[in-house]
Order: C-alpha cells, then structure tokens, then sequence
C-alpha cells in the first residue's frame, strides 16, 4: 500500500487535515466480490441533486435497512430466511450485503424509494445561508461598522460605572 505525504498542501490551507485518510482509503479500496456487490449508480440530477440508485433484485423494502448520519450513508441488505431450492443455475444473488458512501458537508438524504428492483435514494446539498458566500461593502469610514454595533471605539473603556 502506498500511503502519499499531503503535509506541503497544508501550509496554505485549515481544516482539510483529514483529507490525507480519505485518500488513503480511495487508494488501499479493494475491488473485490464482497465491495462490488451491489452494483449501484451515482448521477448528478441538478446542481446540488443527486441520486444513488443500486441494483437490489430479491430484496424488499423490509429487507432493506437505511442510516443516514452527518458524513455517511450506510445501505445494508438482509434476505431472511428461505425455502430450500434446488438451482440448475442461481444468477441472482440473494446474500446479505452492507454499503457505505460518504456524504460531503451538507448533503442530506431526502427520499429512498424502489422500483423495478432497484432503489433509489435522493439527495440534496443544502449550504445553509450563513455559510453562503456574501458580498462585503467597503465603507470609507475608520471603526464606523465596530462604533456602530458596540456604540464604542475599540481600545476605549466604557465611561458608564454601574
């Protein structure tokens, strides 16, 4: 495993220091049976949509378990159990299965739903309006925004004595 030293594209940025694990994983991810099972697609539908739709046959919604937490999305597939058949040739498979994808800042799931054996799952970035960028007016005054919310000027103590 090759593991990539990120510390010189730190010096110029904060807050990014978990990158360095997130492409180790990317790196070290195996392709094996057990992670390309199920098969799933992940389309932009619009700007901030998104939709995650994964190959599901033989499974129900009671089968199906969905977590969402603040950075992870978790799929995990459980068929219970069934009758005893005797295959000629057994294509679809039907075992249990457990997928997770990471959710960048503020992408929220908002619908999961199947149809023709697949399911899909709905996604939206919502940036909430405080971390919005916003245009700042330059004013041509020294200290007038800071006098005008603290009604003093900084460095000056208060002349009120309670």
């Amino acid at each position: 495993m090759h593991t990539y030293d990120f510390t010189p594209l730190f010096r110029h940025s904060v807050g990014f220091d978990h990158m360095q694990s997130v492409f180790d994983n990317m790196i070290s991810y195996d392709q094996t049976a057990s992670n390309t099972y199920p098969p799933y697609n992940i389309e932009t539908v619009d700007k901030d949509s998104y939709r995650i739709s994964m190959a599901i046959a033989g499974f129900s919604e009671s089968d199906l378990e969905i977590v969402a937490t603040e950075d992870k999305l978790t799929i995990k597939g459980e068929i219970g159990s069934q009758e005893e058949r005797m295959y000629l040739h057994q294509g679809i498979a039907g075992r249990s299965f457990e997928r997770n994808f990471s959710l960048a800042d503020y992408v929220k799931v908002v619908d999961a739903r199947m149809k023709n054996g697949l399911l899909h799952i709905d996604l939206v970035r919502e940036v909430p309006e405080s971390k919005k960028p916003r245009k700042i007016e330059i004013k041509n005054e020294l200290h007038s925004s800071i006098k005008a919310k603290t009604g003093k000027f900084i460095g000056r103590k208060d002349k009120a004595v309670a």
